[in-house]
């Protein structure tokens, strides 16, 4: 490690494609319609996000029966079930859709699985938004497992047409230690079409690594519900950092992290805007942290289109999208 104060600075970081466009969702849509526009659930899992959105008119609620009849409504990054979709209906609600299109992709895979008569072994987290509406989508076929500690656990009813799927946003290594348990005791167990783990998951858990063994401290910017967000902090311990600690902003950085450290490494979760990374780089400059060199594991060029509802209305009131 290096004797005079430095930063590692994680990239990439910050915003995915999936978050920048559910953002950018509810920020043209109190545009375009003024508020209140109402979001079922948190739009992303970042609290300054959320502040700063319900400043500008946005109403967070937790089901739709809370949102006024034949109001507007926009549905979380994170994906809902069916059944969600069918009370909008009811309700009468205008609904815009910002499930990140990696999240629907997995809701597709689990449709096709259950229509193929396939059990869906569903590795994710018990009460997290985006299992439960990936859940939603065949309910009496997918069987969640928490981790590679439930392997061994699971019944099936028929071990020889059984599938798994995954949370966009665990880590990469538990996941496929999981799946490899899993597999010792169902052999014919067949992948996802395609990695439903999300490639700035990857990406993000890739950067960390890289920074983690040459850090006495690695600081994750990010919220307490943001999986992605908290999995960066096991994958930096995994990988040899010192500590590592998740703070939603820099003032809850504590001073004695960093006491004696030389190495502070910083990332930020997918769903973290860069200001708030901003203000941890400059609360430890202030420390005499001032060297601050990035190291990146990949670069990203995604951009997903804005949800197809949106695109029209933005259209018909004759505004770029």
């Amino acid at each position: 490690m290096s004797s005079s104060r430095q930063v590692l600075l994680a990239a990439p970081r910050g915003y995915c494609a999936g978050v920048d466009r559910a953002v950018q969702t509810v920020e043209e849509a109190l545009e375009l319609n003024g508020a209140p526009v109402y979001v079922r659930k948190e739009i992303v899992h970042n609290q300054h996000v959320v502040h700063t959105l319900e400043e500008r008119g946005a109403i967070f609620v937790d089901e739709t029966d809370e949102v006024p009849e034949g109001a507007l409504v926009i549905f979380s990054a994170h994906g809902v079930a069916p059944i969600v979709h069918e009370e909008a209906a009811a309700r009468n609600l205008r609904t815009i859709d910002a499930t990140c299109p990696l999240v629907t992709k997995v809701h597709n895979e689990a449709r096709r699985f259950a229509e193929d008569g396939f059990d869906i072994l569903l590795i994710g987290h018990d009460g997290h938004e985006e299992v439960i509406g990936t859940t939603g989508e065949a309910p009496d076929r997918i069987t969640l497992v928490a981790g590679p500690g439930e392997a061994s656990e699971i019944v099936v009813a028929n071990p020889e047409k059984i599938a798994w799927l995954s949370q966009t946003t665990l880590s990469v290594d538990e996941t496929m230690e999981t799946v490899e348990k899993l597999r010792e005791r169902f052999p014919l167990l067949v992948d996802p079409p395609s990695d439903d783990i999300c490639y700035a998951t990857q990406n993000r858990q890739s950067s960390v690594k890289l920074i983690a063994e040459q850090s006495d401290v690695v600081i994750v910017v990010g919220s307490g519900n943001s999986s992605n967000s908290v999995r960066l902090v096991e994958v930096a311990l995994d990988a040899g950092a010192g500590a590592a600690y998740r703070v939603d902003h820099a003032d809850e950085i504590q001073e004695g992290w960093v006491e004696g450290a030389t190495t502070i490494g910083v990332t930020s979760g997918a769903s973290v805007p860069e200001i708030l990374v901003d203000g941890v780089l400059e609360w430890l400059a202030a420390r005499d942290f001032k060297d601050v060199k990035e190291v990146s594991a990949a670069e990203e060029k995604l951009v997903f289109a804005l949800p197809q509802e949106l695109r029209r209305d933005l259209k018909a009131a004759g505004k770029k999208t």
